[in-house]
């Protein structure tokens, strides 16, 4: 067993404790639409439909928020998260799941096949952030959503984006290629999808602060939309 397995691993099995974790109580700050994470994740996840797809799921935190009704995909790379998923799935009663072993940058679906993307802290880690981010928009049908939560980098200057500069070595090492100093805000900005609702907030841990989430939307296509308008 060499160190790459041995920490991967370990990342599933932290990420499976975590999934005790009450959402409830971590608190949001300047957010006057939600106080906590959980209120947040509920108001993103809980109504969705149809086929839905989660980049990067890992032990399945996320699972709790979504109707049981859904067809849920899981993309996740570290196939040790797998028993943890599957575990969480069946207390969620979740039964109509596939689990995909991938990357964010290849996605294993399709083209205009998923209802919504999901993604929450996981945009941090991917090794290619834009060519994520059109893989997203290629799988998603006309007028399908993607809803992201990730962490991004604190303003030029301030004491917030000199610690993230700072630590961003060790973090990645220790945190599966997470980089604190992203700014993936404005890269989501640059693929062509239309803002639906948008949030800006921080935690109190500060390296994993500021804050973004929110729902874009890709564009249905006009010329097909008219042409099934006149029938």
């Amino acid at each position: 067993m060499n160190l790459s397995t041995i920490q991967k691993r370990l990342f599933a099995w932290g990420m499976g404790k975590a999934n005790a974790a009450d959402d409830y109580g971590i608190k949001l700050i300047d957010c006057p639409e939600y106080e906590s994470l959980g209120e947040l994740k509920q108001a993103l996840l809980g109504n969705l439909q149809h086929k839905v797809l989660e980049i990067g799921p890992g032990a399945g935190a996320n699972l709790a928020y979504y109707p049981n009704n859904i067809h849920w995909i899981g993309v996740e790379p570290n196939v040790y998260m797998y028993p943890y998923l599957k575990r969480e799935a069946q207390q969620q009663k979740l039964s109509n799941i596939e689990l995909h072993q991938g990357t964010a940058e290849d996605l294993p679906v399709e083209n205009e096949s998923i209802d919504t993307v999901v993604s929450t802290h996981v945009l941090c880690s991917v090794s290619q952030l834009y060519r994520s981010l059109q893989e997203i928009k290629r799988i998603l049908k006309p007028g399908g959503d993607f809803i992201f939560i990730e962490h991004i980098a604190g303003e030029c200057g301030t004491w917030t984006r000199r610690v993230q500069d700072g630590i961003k070595p060790v973090w990645k090492t220790l945190f599966d290629n997470c980089h604190p100093d992203r700014q993936t805000g404005e890269i989501i900005q640059q693929i062509g999808l239309e803002t639906v609702n948008y949030y800006e907030f921080k935690l109190d841990f500060p390296i994993v602060s500021p804050h973004i989430a929110g729902i874009v939307r890709k564009k249905i296509n006009n010329r097909i939309f008219k042409y099934f308008a006149r029938y």
